[in-house]
């Protein structure tokens, strides 16, 4: 059974699985997820509050409404917040302004594979540091800033792909490695309002000069609002508005940025997070429960299970296996890891029934597919 209904199939989206295939590769949210009804009732009532104005070129930082909502969940001024397009628009804007080709960004051994690849496009060079039970080792983030090193790129929060959450204990001395050192933090935060349990404060708050914090709704409400925001010093913002894209055009996804102000304003984004996060619990606990004993640390929240294989396994043979069992999952490779196998399997996209039968048919071809290599 596809995840998705027919009109999903018509070549207005990224990409589809084919018929009969269960797709646990990719990190957003399934379609019986994504608040269509919501999205509608925010878009007309920004109409109906801001009427032409609402179709203009917007502020430069971005829609004051939404930047005065967002200050105010992340204990910030909105005058230190910048609308995006998401994340992926936020990392090249960082990765043109804060650094020139051939400068270094120090990053996860194991991270997001398209954020690598647009500060690649950018010209960067990146630097992987190894991380241990805690994080990122601090002793080995502070010799990788050695160098002309743009700036650092992190993921402490439900990280991608692994699902870990940094302590507080080990954010505070990977900070103070970076402060030492004089390097800007850039916090990949696109996770965090999806947690099952409280989560350490962002890098952000622990130290709101020295840290660059992204935030996107890609993961929350869709990726198909291209909308996202920025949180930094007074330093920063001045510099990254001074970019030409601002000055071009004004607000990044002006209209969408106050319709989904209306939605945090009025309670309705918080309502929606919480019936989520119910739901993307329910969808872990489904796939979790079909693995059986396969090696898996169960996240407490995000979107993404890191699977642990031994030696008698390989990632080619594990992921044409489950190929064969009709069902797609994103090989650890693609993601940095290298030695052990590992496999990343994403909870998000479908139903719960769906991630039980994908987790049976996993659980059964790899264990087949290690007998047959035994």
């Amino acid at each position: 059974m596809t995840p998705f209904p027919p009109a999903w199939r018509l070549g207005v989206v990224q990409e589809v699985a084919p018929p009969g295939v269960l797709d646990l590769g990719p990190g957003y949210p399934g379609p019986d997820l994504q608040p269509v009804e919501l999205i509608r009732y925010a878009y007309a009532r920004a109409l109906d509050e801001f009427g032409s104005a609402a179709l203009a070129y917007g502020d430069n930082a971005g829609a004051l409404p939404l930047r005065e909502v967002l200050a105010r969940r992340a204990s910030a001024d909105p005058a230190n917040v910048v609308v995006t397009a998401g994340t992926s628009q936020a990392l090249h804007l960082l990765g043109t302004t804060f650094g020139r080709p051939g400068q270094t960004v120090v990053t996860d051994r194991l991270g997001y594979d398209y954020g690598r690849a647009i500060l690649t496009s950018c010209g960067l060079r990146l630097v992987h540091v190894p991380a241990d039970s805690e994080g990122m080792d601090p002793a080995a983030f502070e010799s990788a800033l050695d160098g002309d090193i743009a700036f650092a790129y992190l993921n402490p929060t439900f990280h991608n792909p692994t699902g870990q959450v940094v302590g507080e204990r080990r954010r505070r001395e990977l900070l103070e490695v970076a402060r030492r050192r004089g390097v800007l933090v850039v916090e990949d935060d696109a996770y965090a309002e999806l947690g099952f349990a409280a989560v350490p404060p962002p890098l952000a708050r622990l130290d709101p000069d020295g840290v660059i914090r992204l935030g996107t709704f890609s993961k929350t409400l869709g990726p198909g609002l291209r909308l996202g925001w920025l949180t930094a010093g007074p330093a920063v913002v001045q510099r990254l508005l001074g970019h030409g894209v601002f000055h071009s055009g004004g607000s990044l996804n002006h209209l969408t940025s106050l319709a989904v102000s209306v939605l945090i304003a009025q309670g309705e984004y918080d309502r929606h997070l919480e019936r989520l996060r119910v739901h993307l619990r329910g969808r872990r606990d489904a796939l979790l429960g079909a693995l059986g004993d396969i090696d898996v640390t169960a996240p407490e929240g995000g979107f993404f299970l890191w699977l642990r294989f031994g030696s008698s396994h390989s990632e080619n043979g594990l992921t044409a296996a489950a190929a064969q069992a009709g069902v797609r999952v994103a090989a650890g490779s693609r993601f940095g890891a290298s030695g052990a196998p590992r496999v990343r399997l994403s909870y998000s996209l479908n139903r719960p029934e769906e991630l039980a039968a994908a987790g049976r048919a996993l659980r059964t071809t790899w264990a087949l597919a290690e007998r047959i290599s035994s």
